[in-house]
């Protein structure tokens, strides 16, 4: 049984850690401050540091617990952080534009993300799982978790406070499952508040690293028919992921995001 000093210390070290990588980017700022600098829907300048903090600090914290899992969250988040460079300034959206353009013989950095992310989520649940039904299912749940994060991430805050209230009832299983929640959560809360005030963006560094935390989470508090649930809850988000932003950009009231 996981005590809730465990909860606080993965929710804690997760908050802590991200902030400090923050603070840290912001000081050293490779490349120059303009690189780490992007116009939001609004036309506000926000901060991109938010996004690598929140994937170095939750895989950390998350890599303590399940080091596999560690390894799942920072590859997610570095198949954004490609994205975020490579992709700045494509149009297209969504899975089948994708896959429509490799079909053409064009590698996008949609592309390169959505198959480094499936990979890192199939390693990952391999490891984790035993049964090979279990194994497949947990794969599906950590990359899909990743991308429904993503798709979410259409307002200010919307991701970091999808992450934090889906993670929550994850703090009452037993098992590793309650940690790896309460770190996705301690990382989200940590850029929460920069992110809601326009100040700082995620990007999908950001959001693809918190989501295949919270997969992680619902993997390890799941047996057979939960990952059941939730692969084919988040399969069909997927398979309408225009629809799913839309609703979240409606019920954000706001802009579409930069980026």
């Amino acid at each position: 049984m996981i005590s809730r000093a465990s909860r606080m210390t993965a929710f804690a070290s997760a908050l802590g850690a991200t902030r400090a990588a923050v603070v840290g980017l912001r000081k050293a700022a490779p490349g120059g401050a303009e690189r780490w600098q992007r116009k939001n829907y609004a036309g506000r300048t926000v901060e991109l540091y938010a996004g690598p903090a929140a994937a170095a600090g939750v895989a950390l914290a998350v890599g303590r617990v399940r080091p596999v899992a560690g390894f799942a969250v920072l590859a997610a988040g570095v198949c954004g952080a490609y994205d975020d460079v490579a992709g700045v300034g494509d149009p297209r959206r969504g899975f089948r534009a994708h896959l429509s353009a490799l079909r053409d013989g064009e590698v996008t950095s949609g592309a390169v993300k959505l198959f480094g992310i499936s990979a890192a989520g199939l390693v990952a649940g391999a490891v984790i799982e035993e049964r090979p039904l279990d194994r497949l299912l947990a794969g599906v749940v950590i990359a899909g978790a990743a991308h429904f994060v993503n798709l979410v991430d259409v307002a200010p805050g919307r991701a970091a406070a999808a992450v934090i209230a889906l993670g929550a009832p994850g703090l009452v299983r037993s098992g590793s499952g309650a940690e790896l929640a309460a770190a996705a959560m301690g990382a989200a809360a940590a850029v929460l508040p920069d992110d809601l005030g326009e100040r700082a963006m995620i990007g999908d560094t950001g959001a693809h690293a918190l989501g295949a935390a919270l997969g992680a989470a619902v993997v390890a508090g799941n047996g057979r028919v939960g990952l059941l649930a939730h692969a084919g809850a988040l399969v069909a988000a997927a398979a309408y992921g225009d629809k799913v932003s839309a609703v979240a950009r409606r019920s954000s009231g706001r802009g579409v995001r930069a980026g």
